[in-house]
């Protein structure tokens, strides 16, 4: 390869693979290679085929960043990181941290659950927050802004995940440097995707709730499924599993309960939880976090590893994330057979479905079988709550509902006491929506009823347990907030399915 001119060589430029640069790259492949703003890169000539120069190079080659190579002498590469002009980068990189610092807060003032930035090569910027569930576009801006802003955001705010963000990659990363958020939050987790034409840049924002109060009937959950998580709570031993679809509250119901859990022991329990990474601060938890893998195999093995690691730790209770293999499925079975009381999450539709999950993950039918063992199964869903204030009893808005709607409206309650979704007002900003409440199922398993799941007889076993057991499924759960006045029916039925009034249906509550 033919070396340029010296004076091209030497030429003064921004090093993009600086530290906090676009491109930045640890400090030993910094002595080899850098990656100038005008598109040169500059390679020692004695690195030229080293592995991760190469490394190096093939990503550039993937993002399809323009660049042309010059083989230059170690000291070139040294004196241009030494003689740049920090002021640039580091301006961008400042300017890029307040316009996203504004955006935490504007998020955390409307209380939203996720921020997503989607960037369109070449073309325009647009950012969403999730609120109340629903998206809501918030501004627009130039391609660059968007590309600047998130690299920003990965490189010099996240505090765990990898070094440089790859737009083209697939990347998880976590910002939890309380100086970086607002008030009110604990911690950002950020997850990345390339899309067509571009890439998408999704922000979990992790709220400080544990002021609220503890009481589980303030996030939704009715009294009698309260006093069940309390039967839960009180067995020494067994696997306690909460499912629900992504954004469903399992990992607040998590923390709440093992909030509660410490608390009410004054310390005397040791409880250890093993998360990809720790969502929330638990106080009085032993929380380890599960190293940044580069891949779901890495992971998988790092999730094992840990969960082991936590058992040999003599804890009380264990608390691991969420269960997403067969590997993790039959630790934390383990773990609960083994003396301790274990809580996990995994994605079921039903409290029932858990354990059809959970054999589909490789736990044995025998075991689940066991009372002893599954200890609690709760499921939960998340539905809007109506503004009070402009809330709209239905009865007043008929004409805006076709008769077959109407009518399965009042199979199952009474039109006076239903309310739809108002117009919105000063209160609800708007919206119609005031937050969000838990519909839930939960069950206290006992012997027969695990009989029935052995069986794979589905059909007696929910009967058995909503006729003797009193469980309450979550469309009953739905209904009893409809009747309350306090949910939308139309808009619940989006969450937990089509309305229908069964013959017992109405039996915890009539």
């Amino acid at each position: 390869m033919e070396v340029p001119p010296s004076t091209e060589q030497n030429k003064q430029g921004v090093p993009l693979t600086g530290v906090n640069g676009k491109f930045a790259v640890d400090a030993s492949l910094r002595e080899k290679l850098c990656l100038l703003d005008d598109g040169r890169l500059l390679i020692s000539k004695s690195h030229i085929f080293d592995p991760t120069v190469n490394a190096f190079i093939g990503r550039l080659k993937r993002l399809k960043v323009p660049h042309h190579i010059l083989q230059v002498d170690m000291r070139v590469i040294a004196n241009m990181y030494e003689e740049a002009q920090p002021m640039r980068l580091s301006t961008s990189f400042s300017e890029m941290q307040d316009m996203a610092k504004g955006l935490f807060r504007k998020a955390t003032r409307l209380r939203a659950s996720d921020i997503h930035i989607r960037v369109d090569s070449w073309h325009k910027t647009q950012i969403y927050f999730r609120i109340q569930n629903d998206l809501e576009f918030i501004e627009e801006h130039p391609y660059e802004t968007g590309d600047k802003l998130c690299t920003a955001i990965y490189q010099s705010m996240a505090d765990i995940g990898d070094s440089t963000f790859e737009p083209l990659s697939r990347q998880d990363a976590r910002i939890s440097d309380r100086t970086k958020l607002p008030e009110g939050i604990d911690g950002i987790r950020i997850a990345t995707s390339p899309k067509t034409g571009g890439f998408i840049f999704v922000m979990r924002l992790l709220y400080n709730d544990t002021t609220e109060a503890q009481d589980l009937r303030s996030l939704g959950f009715s009294g009698e499924q309260s006093d069940n998580i309390e039967l839960m709570k009180q067995c020494p031993t067994g696997i306690i599993v909460i499912g629900g679809p992504t954004g469903s509250g399992k990992s607040t119901t998590l923390q709440r309960v093992l909030s509660t859990i410490i608390r009410e022991e004054a310390g005397k329990k040791h409880v250890i939880t093993v998360e990809d990474p720790p969502e929330y601060p638990i106080l009085g938890a032993i929380q380890t976090p599960v190293t940044n893998a580069q891949t779901e195999e890495e992971r998988s093995r790092a999730f094992q590893a840990a969960i082991k690691s936590a058992m040999r730790l003599d804890p009380d209770v264990i608390m691991i994330g969420e269960i997403r293999d067969t590997p993790s499925a039959r630790l934390a079975v383990q773990a609960a057979m083994t003396g301790h009381q274990v809580w996990t999450t995994v994605h079921a539709n039903n409290a029932l479905a858990i354990l059809d999950r959970l054999i589909d993950l490789g736990v044995a039918v025998e075991l689940l079988a066991d009372s002893s063992i599954i200890t609690g199964l709760i499921c939960q869903r998340l539905l809007k709550v109506l503004c009070p204030d402009c809330k709209v009893p239905i009865n007043t808005v008929l004409d805006r509902y076709s008769p077959a709607d109407l009518q399965r409206i009042m199979s199952v309650a009474e039109l006076e006491k239903v309310h739809v979704i108002g117009s919105g007002c000063e209160n609800c900003r708007n919206t119609g929506i005031v937050g969000r409440t838990v519909v839930a199922e939960t069950v206290v398993p006992d012997d027969k009823l695990l009989f029935l799941i052995r069986q794979r007889d589905k059909p007696a076993a929910l009967t058995y347990w909503r006729n003797e057991l009193r469980g309450l499924t979550m469309k009953d759960h739905a209904l009893v907030k409809i009747i309350q006045g306090s949910v939308d029916p139309f808009q619940v039925e989006m969450v937990v399915g089509r309305l229908t009034k069964s013959d017992d249906s109405l039996h915890h509550f009539a």
